[in-house]
């Protein structure tokens, strides 16, 4: 059975970006020990233009063969006229008002977006699927996540979007590692408990 990962980052207090969403604030602690960190561990998850500007585009991928994001995720790169921004993944897009992909690599989920993450956990393969985001995709998922890889970065934004727009229930998960960084970063890895 292949795992659910919501690898995401998020401030302090638990916000995944500004009120609209905004999360640009953590990218400038994608410093030279992070990153380097990121080619070894997690290079898929660098978008496919990032991997390029990064000398990326020819490492592995190392823990995941699919994306899943939400519609407010992948609005991010169409803004900038980006339609596959994991062009070296199978992406799909969770979307009740998207109704038609603009690219061929891209497949929008518009229901049972439950049904089709528990239909890709039951592929054969090496390789999980990472939740990119956002908040109201990780809320509706919340049950079927194996794993969060939390990103943490030295900034609290006091309201924000939160990781989960979930209503109130208790998930238990334990903490498995916990990598800090010298710029105040720290990256902590959970399993679910069941």
């Amino acid at each position: 059975m292949r795992k659910l990962t919501y690898y995401i980052a998020c401030s302090l207090d638990g916000f995944i970006g500004d009120p609209g969403g905004d999360g640009s604030a953590m990218i400038r602690f994608v410093d030279e020990e992070f990153l380097a960190f990121l080619k070894a561990e997690f290079p898929e998850t660098v978008p496919t233009q990032g991997r390029r500007a990064l000398g990326m585009d020819d490492l592995p991928n190392r823990r995941f063969d699919t994306v899943i994001q939400g519609r407010g995720s992948y609005d991010l790169a169409l803004k900038e006229g980006i339609t596959s921004p994991y062009a070296h993944l199978r992406e799909y897009v969770a979307s009740t008002t998207l109704t038609e992909s603009p690219d061929p690599n891209v497949e929008i989920i518009a229901d049972d977006l439950v049904g089709k993450v528990r239909e890709l956990k039951t592929e054969e393969g090496e390789f999980g699927i990472y939740l990119c985001g956002g908040s109201k995709v990780a809320g509706e998922l919340l049950d079927e996540i194996d794993e969060l890889v939390i990103k943490t970065y030295p900034l609290v934004y006091g309201s924000g979007m939160p990781m989960f727009a979930a209503g109130f229930a208790l998930s238990e998960f334990t903490l498995e590692s916990a990598r800090p960084f010298g710029n105040g970063a720290l990256v902590s890895t959970y399993s679910r408990k069941r």
